[in-house]
Order: structure tokens, then sequence, then C-alpha cells
């Protein structure tokens, strides 16, 4: 039997309409409504961080980072070549120059062996990338940038609640960014957060947020009015999006152990035919408790990564590549990227895979998918 098994469908939990509906009673659908301070509330009581601040995109709690962290013209930002291209627009929107470091061949998570070597009087910040909701190798991380007095912002927004040495991602960083984009675990269709670690930066962030001005603090009766105060934007979600997020962060922990059983299913039936053909398989080390994020293969070549997507189609199975080297992209090459900087970059990238991965995905289609892949036959 034939399915139509799509890449991504968006999770829902079933209470999402209800609460937007009590949001629209409620008459406060813009920003930091009754259901977004809900969602401010429980992600901070849970990972135990100073302040939660939900915002329109992942990509825009990156700027404010950047902002916050008063990155200039001539500033230096660590990145992984490897990651969405927010992780370096944000901070070339301020006038940095990335400098891109390689990944990885396990995680493919940004290579702490490496990242020393690239620190310059320049330096400011470090963005380290929680690929695939694996955790970077943070304590390395952190001790080099705490030698070099460089700022970290962890870009998080694959690995909500994923775990390194039992400590939450996104509590490492003195900031960090979260993505509610309708393909990640948590979604609201568009929507990200930014955790707030250092509670130094929590007023001038609330500022930022809220279009340079005092607004937050006028709400909170601290000022009588409230002004113009520093630069900033309009990064404030609608409370129906934060209604509709936190109806599924409240079902997080039925979210994520669905999320882990198909993860485990592609692996438990997926090891030995990768062995057999080459295949390299997820990594996650046994000290990170991964967020369950995606299911990749890197598969042996180009060739067979193009052969295997299109073998797939035809099954009218979804699958996709990922991200594409930035610093051989054209902007890359601007700030001064080159073929062989990053080499562990250029070859996963050529050859990484993405099954089809969601919350609503069945055993069954999830099995044809399986079943598909062992079917494959073109392998040069």
């Amino acid at each position: 039997m034939t399915y139509d098994v799509p890449f991504n469908k968006p999770t829902l939990v079933g209470e999402e309409m209800q609460y937007i509906q009590q949001a629209l009673a409620g008459m406060h659908i813009s920003g930091d409504g009754s259901f977004s301070k809900q969602v401010h509330r429980l992600l901070e009581q849970v990972l135990g961080v100073p302040r939660v601040l939900l915002t329109t995109s992942c990509t825009h709690a990156l700027e404010m980072s950047a902002i916050l962290l008063n990155i200039q013209a001539g500033d230096e930002v660590i990145v992984p070549s490897f990651t969405f291209v927010s992780t370096v627009n944000a901070f070339v929107l301020r006038g940095a120059k990335p400098v891109f470091v390689d990944v990885r061949p396990d995680t493919l998570n940004m290579d702490e062996n490496k990242l020393e070597a690239l620190i310059t009087p320049r330096t400011r910040a470090i963005v380290p990338v929680h690929y695939a909701g694996v955790a970077c190798e943070m304590d390395a991380i952190m001790a080099i940038a705490q030698k070099h007095n460089v700022a970290v912002v962890e870009d998080n927004a694959h690995a909500l609640f994923g775990k390194y040495k039992g400590k939450y991602l996104g509590t490492f960083g003195v900031l960090a960014t979260q993505s509610f984009h309708e393909t990640k675990n948590f979604t609201c269709g568009e929507g990200g957060a930014l955790l707030v670690n250092d509670p130094k930066l929590i007023e001038r962030a609330e500022i930022i947020r809220e279009k340079g001005t005092n607004r937050s603090r006028f709400f909170r009766g601290q000022v009588d009015k409230y002004t113009w105060v520093d630069i900033g934007s309009s990064f404030l979600p609608s409370d129906m999006l934060a209604a509709f997020l936190y109806a599924q962060l409240e079902h997080r922990d039925e979210i994520q152990a669905k999320r882990a059983q198909i993860w485990q299913r592609y692996h438990d039936h997926l090891r030995d035919w990768a062995d057999e053909h080459h295949v390299q398989l997820p990594t996650v080390p046994a000290h990170v408790d991964q967020a369950y994020h995606m299911y990749y293969m890197l598969m042996p070549s180009l060739d067979v990564r193009t052969k295997l997507i299109a073998y797939l189609k035809s099954k009218q199975i979804g699958s996709v590549f990922h991200y594409l080297p930035l610093h051989l992209s054209d902007m890359g090459k601007q700030f001064g990227g080159r073929e062989g900087d990053c080499p562990v970059t250029e070859d996963v990238s050529d050859r990484l895979v993405r099954l089809p991965f969601f919350n609503s995905l069945s055993e069954v289609e999830q099995l044809y998918v399986i079943e598909a892949l062992h079917a494959f036959t073109e392998w040069s």
C-alpha cells in the first residue's frame, strides 16, 4: 500500500483554538496579554531562567541579542557555517563580521577544538547552534568564552528542553534564542523567544522589544508615562499566537515522548541498513539529552543523496537536504569565505538528508518510509 507522507506537519494538541477564543474573548490580542505572560512564566519556571520574552521569531530574538550586546561595525562574531542564515544575519545587521567555524563530523555542532584559534581582540560573541536538538560541548565553549571575556549566545532553535550534562540548553550563555516556527517541536506558526540569563540585561531587553520605550516599566507602575529611551523595534507577537503556543507547552511531555518514539523507531530500524551501505546516522553523546527535533542521515555521496530524495519523492515521501555552507554563499564570500575553510561543513552539507518527522506521523506511515529506504538500490 502507498502512503502520502509529507516531510512535515505542524504539531497540534487540540486546545489551540479554545485558547485563541479565550484570548479573543479577553479583548487583548496584541502582545503581552494573559497568554504571553503564561508562556513567559512557564518557560522561566521550567528552565530556571531569570526572564523569557516572546518574540515574533527566533530571527528577531537573535537580532535583539546583537543589540543587547552592543555589537558594532568591526566586531567579530564566531558562528558555525552549518546553520540557518538568521544566526549570522542578526549580527551582520549590526555591522559585525562573521567568523565561520567548522562543525564536528559526529554531532554536526560547532567544533569546540577549532574555536579558540579564531578568537581575536575584536571577537565579541560566540554563537553555538545545538544542531538537531543535540547539545554542543558547552563546558569547553564556555571555558574558552570566559577565558577571553567573550559573550555566548545560544541559538537554541532546535533544542528546547534538551540538556547538556543535566542542564537545560539555553541556560548556558548570557542570552539564548528559541524558535516556534511550524517545523519546530512546539509551534505557533511563526514565533520565537529570547532567554535572558543575565539579570542586568532584563530591563534593556524589555525596552528594545517595546520599540525602544520603557513601556514595560509604565505598565508595572514604575513610571507615570513611557517614552523613547533606546533603540529597538516591535518584537512582540500577538497574544493569539501565544495562546496557540501555550496549549502546546502544556503538553510538552506528551509531545516530547512521541517525538522520542519516532526518533528511536527510525534509529532501530535503520541501524543495520546504514552500516551495510555506509550511511551515517545521528550521533547523540551519552552526556546529552537530545530534544528529538529531527532525524537525518549522511549518505555516502552527493549523487546518492540526490537519487535518494528523487526516489522517496516517487514513493510520495517528503525528504529534504538542509543547510548550505554559509561561508560559500554569495554573502559569505563577501566576508572572506573560501572553499576549504570549513571542510566538514562542505562535506556533510552535500550528503545530509532529513526524513519525515512530525508528531502525527503514524507507525504505519513511518514503517512505509523505512521499508522504502530498505528497498532503495541506487548506491552508485
